[in-house]
């Protein structure tokens, strides 16, 4: 996994709550002061319920701030994943108030009343906020994600920092494969064949790269029926990268590439 991009740090919507967890839905709180506690009704795969709990708020908190909170002190059970807490493993993905994000990277306003969480969408749940991420990876793996060097090839490659190559390459190089774009994107969460977002940024970025002797065999791959042309064009998935990636970009230009030829970027 790759890491050391830009980070987008995230925060939550303010929600005032009423006596009862049902009451605050979809009601703003703008003009409350500061709370003591944060309610939070988290989505479990043994009933599809919602359970309800009351955490005591601390300085600089994050979501997944919460999460430790109500496992330590109120539900040992409760299943989620976690592991660098500095945003670049990408395990700690989940959708919080309908959107998805990285809880160790989403803050905990002052204001804040209210949260839902639930896993990604479009995943098999495993037990509540674990989802299984073994089709994402199944369509990571279609484009061959990594290089392919020439046969033999020895002297080492250099590639400068203002080839054109490189202005292409290095936006799309951050990818933590967390999920995040492959769950907001309405295609891959209806179940259809589609290799997603994720998966597409990546071929468009070692198609682009002049050391990579697959670049035709992933251009290929990219034209079934299950590549660039599944996109709808809505952009979901850029809009909710942690790594401020573009991988709607990356599907645009992938489709240039099909219909125009790969120009201004040398040929392998």
């Amino acid at each position: 996994m790759a890491g050391g991009g830009k980070s987008r740090h995230a925060r939550l919507r303010v929600r005032s709550v009423g006596p009862e967890p049902s009451a605050s839905v979809g009601h703003a709180g703008h003009n409350a002061g500061p709370t003591e506690t944060v309610t939070v009704l988290v989505r479990r795969s043994a009933t599809s319920n919602e359970d309800r709990f009351v955490i005591r708020r601390q300085p600089r908190m994050k979501v997944l701030d919460l999460l430790v909170a109500i496992q330590r002190d109120h539900d040992p059970s409760l299943a989620f994943r976690y592991s660098c807490r500095v945003a670049m493993c990408g395990t700690c993905a989940l959708r919080m108030d309908g959107t998805a994000g990285l809880a160790c990277q989403t803050a905990v306003p002052d204001h804040l009343r209210e949260v839902h969480l639930a896993p990604l969408a479009g995943l098999p749940v495993l037990r509540d906020l674990v989802v299984d991420v073994a089709p994402f990876f199944a369509r990571w793996a279609a484009v061959t994600p990594y290089l392919v060097p020439h046969p033999g090839a020895t002297a080492p490659a250099r590639v400068r920092p203002d080839s054109p190559e490189r202005q292409v390459i290095d936006p799309a190089l951050d990818c933590i494969t967390c999920g995040i774009c492959y769950s907001a994107c309405s295609v891959s969460e209806d179940g259809r064949d589609f290799l997603g977002p994720a998966a597409l940024n990546r071929a468009m970025v070692l198609i682009a790269d002049s050391r990579d002797a697959s670049r035709s065999e992933r251009l290929a791959r990219i034209g079934n029926l299950d590549g660039v042309d599944r996109c709808h064009y809505i952009g979901g998935c850029t809009s909710c990268c942690p790594k401020d990636l573009d991988p709607f970009g990356a599907i645009r230009q992938l489709r240039r590439w099909r219909l125009t030829g790969i120009q201004g970027i040398p040929t392998p």
